[in-house]
């Protein structure tokens, strides 16, 4: 049984930068990272689909720390080779466990350290490690099984069934029809990804998705660049400028809906032309970032469309055939494979079984502290990113939380800390963890009793605004009665 003073759950994008920040902020500190996966990447390995991309740019979707130098838009796999350069540079790899799957934290007030019990996948060996605190990077949904409705028929369909999450290597799509159910950030991505090699790719939806097309590039880093100025303040600059337009652009959603609206749908439109039916297929009911909005690099999407080589089509599925679907038009549509772009499993603690004292865990019986801490759960923070911005600016912001928790600990001599609500606190009115009017994922519904609860106050609730966080979480007040050291 080894012990250390952190463990950090995943080798994602989060965990390697919460390594990464542990290293450097608090030198001397003993932690690993435990990885299920045989190598570091979290999303970007256990994704294998065709033209596998991130849907937010890599000038924040990077870590602050370290300059992003590529297209905004980046491959899976360029996506890694900066994760690996991270590890590589920072000497993390001697703190990398790889293949440790975790199935059980349990934490012990008696011992005041978490009992954390793996699995070596490769051997089935079991193993145990303690800690004083536990990070969890993990993410927030199940990498080995994607969410596929349950349609009628299903068992009749004799072609090809995938799921992105679960794509297998050797699918050979060429020449093939090909027929892709959904229309968000993954359909958006394996549609033209695969058009030029199918006969006909079809992306069928219940309801339309605002999309947002523009040039894979920032025209401010560019232009920096051909001033000879150093990355590093590109970098930096270009974050700002980016993040400072997103909360605008975040801010009119708000106030003037219906302007964006029509803005959104005029880039489609140059794409697709006046007589495509954008109504029809690209007009969503639903108010601009009411749910994640997928960027379009340089209207990949649209240009396949245009060019006949893929088609929308806005329908439901009244079943299964044994050749594709029939739709509730009566329409039937014959293909050789079916994806089923149909999104994740919220998986909030990672399939892992948490106890605290002897009782199982409810994380729905918690209530948050700005999404990081959760009441009744000591020595444990937890990452989960914003919904309109990249997920890595808020993992940087509690990685920088966690460092100044710890420091503050040992400076109380305090072996443990969890949160409370205070006084004032007792008739605060408790909620979902995020307002269904606000941002509403058919992910986020159906998961919705697994996450924790919110209350009506700032510090109670995960703020989606990172614009105001990057200036709220620093000043947090460490000796505020939300806070119990012992």
């Amino acid at each position: 049984m080894e012990h250390f003073d952190v463990v950090i759950a995943g080798a994602g994008i989060s965990g390697v930068g919460g390594a990464y920040h542990l290293t450097h902020q608090m030198p001397g500190t003993s932690y690993v990272v435990l990885e299920s996966q045989e190598t570091f990447g979290g999303t970007w390995w256990t994704h294998k689909y065709p033209g596998i991309r991130s849907d937010s740019d890599l000038h924040t979707f990077g870590y602050r720390f370290k300059p992003w130098v590529g297209a905004p838009i980046a491959t899976a796999e360029e996506i890694r080779k900066y994760m690996g350069d991270v590890i590589e540079e920072n000497g993390l790899a001697e703190h990398i466990r790889y293949r440790h799957r975790i199935d059980k934290a349990e934490w012990s007030s008696q011992d005041a350290q978490w009992f954390v019990d793996a699995t070596r996948t490769d051997t089935d060996e079991k193993i145990r490690f303690t800690c004083n605190f536990l990070w969890m990077c993990q993410g927030y949904y199940r990498h080995s099984q994607g969410y596929t409705p349950e349609w009628d028929g299903m068992e009749n369909y004799k072609g090809t069934l995938v799921h992105p999450q679960t794509w297998p290597e050797d699918l050979d799509y060429k020449g093939k029809n090909v027929l892709v159910i959904g229309s968000g950030a993954t359909a958006a991505t394996v549609v033209p990804a695969m058009a030029a090699d199918v006969a006909h790719i079809t992306m069928l939806q219940r309801s339309p998705t605002y999309f947002r097309p523009g040039r894979n590039a920032i025209e401010i880093a560019e232009t920096l660049r051909e001033l000879q100025i150093d990355e590093e303040w590109i970098h930096e600059i270009t974050r700002r400028k980016i993040l400072h337009d997103q909360a605008a652009f975040t801010k009119r959603t708000f106030e003037e809906p219906e302007k964006v609206r029509e803005e959104l749908l005029a880039g489609v439109r140059s794409y697709l032309g006046p007589d495509y039916d954008v109504e029809t297929h690209f007009t969503p009911k639903y108010r601009p970032w009411r749910q994640r909005l997928a960027f379009v690099p340089d209207g990949d999407l649209f240009k396949g469309i245009a060019a006949g080589k893929a088609s929308v089509v806005t329908d439901e599925i009244e079943h299964f055939t044994e050749k594709g679907v029939l739709l509730k038009s009566g329409k039937l549509l014959e293909v050789d494979i079916i994806v089923t772009a149909t999104g994740f499993n919220l998986c909030p603690l990672g399939d892992i079984a948490f106890v605290i004292d002897g009782k199982p865990l409810d994380f729905h019986d918690t209530v948050t502290y700005r999404g990081m801490m959760f009441t009744g759960v000591p020595n444990m923070v937890w990452v989960f990113g914003y919904f309109r911005a990249s997920w890595t600016l808020r993992a940087d912001l509690v990685a920088d939380f966690v460092c100044k928790l710890l420091k503050h600990m040992r400076t109380k001599n305090a072996r443990q800390i969890s949160v409370a609500l205070r006084p004032e606190d007792k008739d605060m009115k408790l909620l979902d963890w995020i307002d269904t009017d606000n941002f509403n994922p058919g992910y986020m519904m159906r998961g919705m009793h697994l996450l924790p609860r919110r209350g009506d106050k700032p510090e109670w609730m995960h703020n989606q605004d990172y614009w105001s966080e990057k200036d709220e979480i620093p000043k947090t007040n460490l000796d505020d009665d939300a806070f119990v050291y012992a």
